[in-house]
């Protein structure tokens, strides 16, 4: 049977109410649909440029810290992959375009590979203007098909030369280097570019890369028995979200003095977090609530608003935090535009007494303790990863407490997405029904379209992601793709059922 009717005649029996009623919210798109949200609001799919584009050794790009770590370390990634190929989108760019065009989305975010246009991650190391060719056909790829480029600066690939002379983000050296990066790019894109994320989750990329040591550079505390490269978890994190926020706030001061007149774009950050529920009805885990807030999410939106860490971080981190100098705390507030928010799931916290024999660490200072349960029931249906647990309404809650807490910001959902752990035995057919993920766009797009009602001004909302891809750590054993890639057939794309879905949503 051809993939085309198999999907027609799933759409009608698996769940025909698409069709002939509103009985399952997963598919009333009659009533629910992009017409529900402001005139304004725009749709777009994300993705980030080592999980898409390959070509990782081709056309004058350097090595970023992931394709070190990844080829000198393959046993932390599942099966041994990397994104050496990935999906080859940097040789298939026109047909992942056409694939965004069919199903209607507005815009598309991607990221700028660092090394790509500088290989050597400096300006003195020299240009790449093959990588900027790519970057440019791309842009204009997409803008001749209707779709307006999101762009992200920085989404994880550090060029390895930087991690090896000077430590990275360990470094403030960084902040000048960086700078001139974006600058870079403002000059040779921002002609058609008219959104800009100066970072993507410099949280994750601090807790994973030095506490946890799952990322690269994998730097973590002796102490805490792990495999890595060296590393302090009391202080390098600290450091290293320090350094990513004074270099946020260089681009965006170079951007709105030289460019944005001209330009006429929007400069932003993306921060991640998840939503967070009171373990009991306690008051030590009602104000574990704010602490785990305030170490995850107000890390970065506390500065960027006010000038200075939370409280709790100040009190509880004391001298191991750096302290913004008068300067610096003047140049960092109100350094963005819009905020983007990535939002997947939702845990349960619990307050945690310190420990006398407890080493300093980031993992601990919060004193909060993380469930996925309570009381034995998870606090959301399981999707494929361990940590992704769906809480639809923590959403709204998290975006009504950006808006309480940090000046009512403009606000861009830049990522929000479910996976399921792929299945190589799973036959085609079946491994594109992906009921799941059409429930988990359907309830939060809800929760967000209630948000607005509620007065926060979100303008946006970006599905990740628009393809499976290579998914960090675990590799290709996860998909989050609204389109399925075939790694045994020469990565073809195939559109899941949420894909279909999402195409009849935007069509209204």
């Amino acid at each position: 049977m051809a993939i085309q009717s198999f999907l027609f005649l799933t759409l009608l029996l698996v769940f025909g109410s698409c069709f002939n009623s509103l009985a399952a919210t997963r598919c009333d798109t009659a009533s629910f649909n992009r017409k529900s949200f402001p005139q304004d609001f725009v749709f777009g799919v994300a993705s980030s440029s080592y999980q898409y584009e390959g070509a990782a050794f081709e056309d004058g790009k350097g090595p970023s810290i992931w394709d070190e770590y990844t080829h000198k370390f393959p046993s932390k990634i599942s099966n041994g992959s990397n994104g050496d190929v990935a999906l080859d989108s940097y040789h298939r760019y026109k047909e992942d375009v056409q694939i965004i065009k069919k199903m209607g989305f507005d815009f598309y975010r991607f990221s700028i590979s660092w090394p790509r246009i500088l290989p050597k991650g400096k300006m003195l190391g020299g240009v790449n203007q093959k990588g900027i060719n790519y970057y440019n056909n791309l842009i204009n790829e997409l803008l001749a098909n209707g779709i307006q480029p999101f762009v992200t600066l920085f989404h994880w690939d550090l060029p390895q030369a930087l991690e090896e002379e000077y430590g990275g983000f360990l470094s403030d050296k960084i902040v000048n280097d960086y700078q001139d990066f974006a600058k870079l790019c403002f000059e040779n894109f921002g002609d058609r570019v008219k959104h800009w994320i100066t970072l993507n989750e410099p949280g994750m990329f601090t807790m994973q890369g030095y506490v946890a040591g799952m990322f690269p550079p994998g730097r973590c505390s002796a102490w805490m028995g792990r495999n890595c490269s060296g590393g302090n978890s009391g202080t390098e994190p600290y450091i290293v979200s320090h350094n990513q926020i004074l270099a946020h706030a260089a681009a965006v001061k170079l951007y709105k003095k030289k460019f944005q007149a001209k330009q006429k774009g929007k400069i932003g950050i993306t921060l991640q977090s998840n939503w967070f529920v009171p373990l009991s009805d306690s008051k030590e885990d009602l104000d574990a609530v704010g602490r785990s807030l305030d170490f995850n999410l107000g890390w970065f939106m506390s500065p960027l608003t006010s000038g200075e860490y939370p409280s709790s971080m100040r009190s509880l981190v004391g001298e191991r935090l750096p302290k913004f100098s008068n300067k610096q705390a003047k140049l960092i507030k109100g350094s963005f535009d819009f905020i983007g928010l990535n939002y997947y799931s939702a845990n349960y916290v619990a307050h945690k007494p310190q420990s006398n024999h407890t080493h300093p660490s980031y993992q601990t200072d919060s004193r909060v303790a993380s469930f996925f349960e309570r009381d034995g029931v998870p606090i959301g249906p399981k999707a494929g990863s361990f940590w992704l647990l769906v809480y639809p309404s923590g959403v709204r809650d998290l975006l009504l407490y950006v808006k309480k807490t940090y000046n009512d910001p403009t606000i861009y959902i830049t990522e929000n997405g479910v996976d399921e752990t792929d299945n190589p035995n799973l036959p085609l057919k079946e491994a594109l029904v992906d009921t799941q993920r059409i429930d988990y766009f359907h309830q939060h797009l809800s929760f967000v379209q209630k948000a607005i009602k509620d007065g926060v001004k979100v303008k946006g909302y970006f599905a990740w992601s628009l393809m499976d891809d290579f998914e960090w750590v675990v590799g290709y054993t996860s998909r989050f793709g609204l389109n399925f890639i075939d790694y045994k057939d020469g990565l073809r794309r195939y559109p899941k059922l949420s894909a279909r879905w999402f195409t009849k949503f935007l069509k209204g």
